[in-house]
């Protein structure tokens, strides 16, 4: 990725990216939890934006890829606001923030700090609140406590780790206990064999959202990933009937 770019943040860090300028709204993909903008969804997009002339921003949250800092002190609140400057600097109009797993908790965050600039949110598998059901009651004490929790990881040799700081930036980050004021047009895609978000937070995240206009695609064969040709295409194909 010879395009990658930097933008500096108050606190000093760099923020690694790729941008293409065009025509807007300007797609925004937020990868997942240790994830970053070299995977398979985001790069397809990417190209996929190229193709059609769309601007497009992708980056890495720092501690993550090839942006700066330590995974252990990222939060969701931190990416937020480094998503938030980005687009602040590089984005001109309206944007659709399209989030992978945790990405799609993070875009309702961003969402909801973009304001009427919003033009879109689409979530693939996502994971909002997943601090809160997606750890044990033994695991959340731990994290109470100070501790880091460790769980095997399905796509690496190495654990994934849960550092406190995250656990209580995203406890306190919450969303689906209240209502979420978001208006703009919303598509939820979620495999039923996810092993690792169960589709039915996509239904609880329907519900919550104040859009009306709110479809939720369950694909009966897909994985936690969606990474199959057939999952990008159709990926692309509800992207573009948002844009």
């Amino acid at each position: 990725m010879s395009d990658v770019r930097y933008h500096t943040m108050p606190d000093g860090l760099r923020i690694a990216f790729r941008l293409l300028e065009g025509r807007g709204p300007t797609l925004v993909f937020l990868p997942g939890y240790m994830s970053d903008m070299s995977g398979g969804k985001a790069s397809a997009l990417f190209e996929w934006a190229r193709g059609r002339g769309q601007a497009c921003l992708l980056l890495d949250y720092s501690g993550c890829g090839m942006s700066d800092g330590q995974f252990a002190d990222g939060t969701l609140s931190n990416w937020r606001d480094e998503v938030l400057a980005l687009v602040d600097a590089y984005c001109e109009g309206p944007v659709i923030v399209i989030g992978s797993s945790m990405g799609g908790w993070l875009n309702l965050m961003v969402g909801l700090a973009l304001g009427e600039r919003l033009a879109g949110l689409v979530g693939i598998a996502s994971a909002p609140d997943f601090t809160d059901w997606g750890r044990t009651d033994a695991e959340k004490a731990k994290l109470a406590a100070g501790e880091t929790v460790f769980e095997d990881n399905p796509y690496g040799a190495e654990s994934t780790p849960f550092h406190p700081g995250f656990w209580a930036d995203g406890e306190a980050s919450k969303l689906l206990e209240g209502e979420i004021a978001l208006t703009c047009p919303v598509r939820l895609i979620h495999g039923q064999r996810d092993a690792d978000v169960p589709w039915q937070i996509s239904l609880r995240l329907a519900e919550a959202l104040e859009s009306r206009d709110v479809v939720v695609t369950l694909v009966k064969d897909g994985d936690h990933r969606l990474s199959r040709e057939q999952d990008i295409n159709r990926l692309l194909h509800i992207v573009g009937e948002v844009a």
